[in-house]
């Protein structure tokens, strides 16, 4: 059995030293690949650096967050295209909108959404995208880039089954983490009448950690209890969701 973590910070200071540790945990229990997205400047080192111990293993996106998204967009996002152009990587990520913390910089995080959505779909890769308190603003932003090709994942999906339904339809596939095993979530009945060929598996660690380890530092062995719970949402066997949701992986990322 193999399992993919799409979407796992495992760079974070919040580790420490403690990466490779982690990693080995996670490989122990079947977690073969860890696709690492990006923040903003002050990651890549580290990111990269991950990525380089690990060849085969960890995976580095390139794109800046919408809650890096500030007065210095303009010199982020120079630092975004001049890695796209250098190198290499698996997609442009994490991007997207956020207002749930602020909305000062909406539209600057609109027009940075819009410029990596263009860069990607120039360069024909994917995007990992980051949507709080902006669903439908986010779905109606990557519709046209959809209908020209563009493909990807919503990362952490948390949304309304008519969301997913507006996802899917779009070729996009729903990132499947530890919210699926909250109690008053909801997830469960949205995913209920999706069809697992549209749903990958994540951690967002160290965040969002599933239950019962909820409330503790996420790591990516603990996405067995998600894929434990999806398998129990969609009445399938383990191996079902592990050999589906790595496909599926497989096709977005292309390794």
């Amino acid at each position: 059995m193999m399992l993919i973590d799409t979407h796992c910070h495992l760079y974070s200071t919040e580790f420490g030293t403690g990466s490779q540790e982690i990693i080995n945990r996670a490989r122990q229990v079947g977690i073969e690949k860890f696709y690492l997205p990006a923040i903003d400047s002050e990651v890549i080192d580290a990111m990269l650096s991950l990525e380089a111990a690990n060849p085969g293993v960890c995976y580095a996106m390139m794109g800046l967050h919408p809650c890096s998204v500030n007065e210095k967009v303009e010199e982020e996002l120079a630092i975004v295209l001049d890695w796209l152009n250098k190198r290499p990587f698996v997609a442009v990520g994490e991007i997207g909108l956020d207002f749930y913390w602020d909305k000062t910089f909406a539209d600057q995080q609109r027009n940075a959404f819009a410029r990596q959505m263009d860069w990607a779909l120039e360069r024909k890769m994917p995007i990992v995208i980051h949507t709080r308190n902006a669903m439908q603003e986010t779905i109606d932003m990557v519709k046209p880039y959809a209908a020209n090709g563009l493909k990807g994942i919503f990362h952490c999906f948390s949304g309304s089954y008519e969301s997913a339904k507006q996802i899917v339809s779009m070729d996009f596939m729903l990132g499947i983490g530890g919210v699926l095993t909250y109690k008053n979530a909801g997830l469960p009945e949205a995913l209920d009448k999706i069809g697992l060929e549209h749903m990958v598996l994540e951690t967002d660690a160290p965040y969002l950690s599933p239950v019962p380890y909820r409330g503790k530092r996420n790591e990516s062995s603990y996405m067995m209890e998600v894929a434990r719970k999806l398998a129990e949402v969609k009445r399938v066997t383990l191996d079902e969701i592990a050999t589906i949701t790595t496909a599926n992986a497989q096709k977005i990322f292309g390794s």
